[in-house]
Formats: C-alpha cells, sequence, structure tokens
C-alpha cells in the first residue's frame, strides 16, 4: 500500500487570486511566479485528459470531472462535470432543530453556484491551455445525490442550481426535490443489475447521448428502506461496448458482500476509486452510521481500487439531541491496519495486504487526478 505518486492540487480561482499592480514587491513577485509555475504544471496535468476528484468542502461534497471520450457532441467541453452531494453553506437539520442540526466548522471552496460554475471554468481553462471561451459560462452537468439526508441532498444549496441541470438521486431524495418543484428533469437512481451500459445517461434521456457515462445504485439486495449503507456507482468507458472504469462513492460505508456484483460485472468494471471514510460513528445500542476505515479496508480488498479516498469525516458544529448520544472513534489507516493484525479491530478480521493503493485525504479545494 502506498500513499505516493499521487498528483493533487488547489486550483486557485480568480476571485481568490491577488490582483496585479504595476509595481510589485519582491515577495508579490515571487508569489505571482510561484502561482504561474503552479498553474503550469496544473495545465500540464490537466491536457492528460484523466478523471479530476475536487473536495468542495470538509465533508462530502464532490465535484467529479470526467473526460469526454472524443471531441464531438460536447459543446467545446474537456470534461462532463458532475457534482456529488451538495451542501456549501449553511446549516442542516433533519426531522427538526431540537432533534439534529450540523454547520460546517470550515468554508466550502465554493458557496454558491455562481462560484462552482466559477470553478468548472478554471477547470476547463486550464485543460485546454486558456482556450475553453464560451464554454466556461456553463456550470456542472449533472448533479448526483446519494440520500434523502439533508447533509447530502442540501435545500438551499440545491435551489441555487441552474434548473435545467438534470439531477439523479436515490428514489426518497429524488421524491422529495421533484415536490420542490425546481428542477426539470429529476430521475431515480436505479440498481446495478450487473451490467453498467443498462445504467448510461443516454438510456435514461440525461444529457447528450451520454452512452459512455453511468450512474447507479449498489445496495443490500433484499429491501433496503433507508439505502443507509448503499454505494452510488459512477461507470465512464471510452465505449459502450467495452470495459468501464468506476468511482464508487459509500459516504457511510457498505457491507462488502454487497458490492460482488460490481466485483463480477459483466462487461468488467475496474475500480479507479474508492470513496469512504475513516471515522467510525454510531449511536448507542448499535445503530452504526458510518462503518469507518475496518469496513474500508475489506471493501479495498474486494474492489482491489487504484485510489481510496476520504469522504464524510468532517467533525461538523452539532446540536440537537443526536449530537449527545454520538460516538466517533477517530481512527488513520495505518491504525487500522494495525489493529487487524493484532486482532483488535472487534470483527475478527485478519490483516491482510492491500497491494497497490493510494490512499489521499484531499482538504477543502484540494483536487486529485485520477491516473
Amino acid at each position: 500500500m502506498t500513499d505516493s505518486k499521487s498528483f493533487s492540487f488547489k486550483l486557485p480561482l480568480k476571485s481568490m487570486r491577488r490582483e496585479t499592480t504595476e509595481f510589485k514587491s519582491d515577495e508579490a513577485a515571487c508569489e505571482e511566479q510561484l502561482q504561474a509555475s503552479l498553474l503550469e504544471s496544473i495545465t500540464s496535468a490537466l491536457e492528460t485528459k484523466h478523471p479530476i476528484l475536487t473536495h468542495l468542502n470538509a465533508d462530502t461534497t464532490w465535484l467529479l470531472s470526467l473526460p469526454y471520450p472524443n471531441t464531438k457532441g460536447n459543446g467545446g467541453r474537456t470534461y462532463f462535470h458532475i457534482l456529488i452531494d451538495p451542501w456549501l453553506k449553511g446549516g442542516q437539520s433533519d426531522v427538526a432543530g431540537w432533534f439534529s442540526q450540523q454547520w460546517h466548522v470550515e468554508k466550502s471552496y465554493v458557496e454558491d453556484y455562481t462560484e462552482l460554475t466559477s470553478l468548472v471554468a478554471e477547470l476547463e481553462m486550464a485543460a485546454q491551455s486558456g482556450r475553453a471561451g464560451e464554454t466556461t459560462k456553463r456550470g456542472v452537468d449533472l448533479v448526483v445525490v446519494s440520500h434523502e439526508f439533508t447533509d447530502h441532498m442540501h435545500k438551499d444549496t440545491l435551489l441555487d442550481i441552474d434548473p435545467k441541470v438534470p439531477v439523479m438521486a436515490t428514489s426518497k431524495a429524488a421524491g422529495i426535490i421533484r415536490g420542490w418543484k425546481h428542477f426539470a428533469n429529476v430521475v431515480d437512481i436505479d440498481r446495478f443489475d450487473g451490467d453498467w451500459r443498462s445504467n448510461s445517461l443516454a438510456k435514461l434521456s440525461i444529457g447528450d447521448q451520454q452512452d459512455w457515462l453511468g450512474v447507479s445504485r449498489v445496495a443490500y439486495a433484499g429491501s433496503d428502506l433507508l439505502y443507509y449503507h448503499s454505494a452510488v456507482m459512477i461507470t465512464f468507458s471510452p465505449s459502450p461496448t467495452a470495459s468501464a472504469q468506476g468511482i464508487i462513492y459509500t459516504p457511510h460505508g457498505i457491507s462488502p458482500e454487497n458490492l460482488s456484483p460490481v466485483a463480477s460485472a459483466d462487461p468488467k468494471i475496474e475500480t479507479l476509486a474508492l470513496l469512504h471514510g475513516l471515522q467510525d460513528i454510531a449511536l448507542p445500542m448499535g445503530a452504526q452510521l458510518n462503518r469507518g476505515a475496518h469496513n474500508g479496508l475489506k471493501v479495498q480488498r474486494m474492489l482491489g481500487s487504484k485510489y481510496w479516498v476520504g469522504t464524510h469525516d468532517e467533525v461538523k458544529r452539532g446540536g440537537g439531541v443526536v449530537s449527545w448520544f454520538l460516538r466517533r472513534k477517530r481512527i488513520t489507516l495505518r491504525e487500522a491496519m494495525e489493529r487487524e493484525v493484532r486482532g483488535e479491530d472487534g470483527e475478527g478480521s485478519v490483516g491482510k495486504e492491500l497491494g497497490e493503493v493510494r490512499f489521499v485525504d484531499l482538504r477543502v479545494g484540494e483536487s486529485l487526478v485520477l491516473e
């Protein structure tokens, strides 16, 4: 296992850059030179047309930018941009404020859709060496919502998004979002059936015949009323007849055996990135919320993902009755592996080698090139 060889960066937004003046101090000139050098490195990396994963807040809001497999039918863009579980600003509450309420401790990298559109424009400009032109005025191409809980489906954030942007959400979340009557196109995320092409955006009439891209839900085979310990899988391929690469996003964790359809998929799916948190969070009486690092190790061994990226591990400022009872175990990946070897993980696991995996913990605003 290794966490090296990963190219991550934080793209400086125009609105956040220092304004240049005719006369610059030595310090300002040095800073400008370093920034120019950084942008050159970023542009060089993006021109390779690999997927990019950007952490928009300290918790579990992501921008996934997937390269188009060809230059036609994409409106001049290099990437198809997917916003995942948006919660950018303000508090969130489930049931009622007295029951559960939370706020981000750290400010999100972008706090509204205008700023997010600017970030998308910066990525496109960098990928095209400053030649993106009119395409920079477009925002994201798709919104994906994994759960109906408001730290994943934040109403104020979603209502700030252009209503023409299509939304894919798990069934309960989709029903709630439709009830707002804001978005023109809200589609349920179907369960993965073994063939990623069954869930392609082209078959769902989303986007411009994107048959190279699919979104599906992976969950317990029986009745899973909350879809709580489940995953959203985003698959993409240069050809609809070929095997695909996949991004597995499971903010609360998922039982490894529930991922067996992915491991046996036909056409084959190679897991490029697993998004799974490290923190074990539970309520009294055995109510498990986030499964944490020990579960992540089992999932990673099953999938053999090239990257493992931490998610949903922000320690938020909380209020309400639920906050009194939360039990949070903070553990690093190394500690989890050492406890496995010693048989102290509480699950009877045997510490096995993970093989070649790059674990990355992205800070707010950082992007990772998935090579």
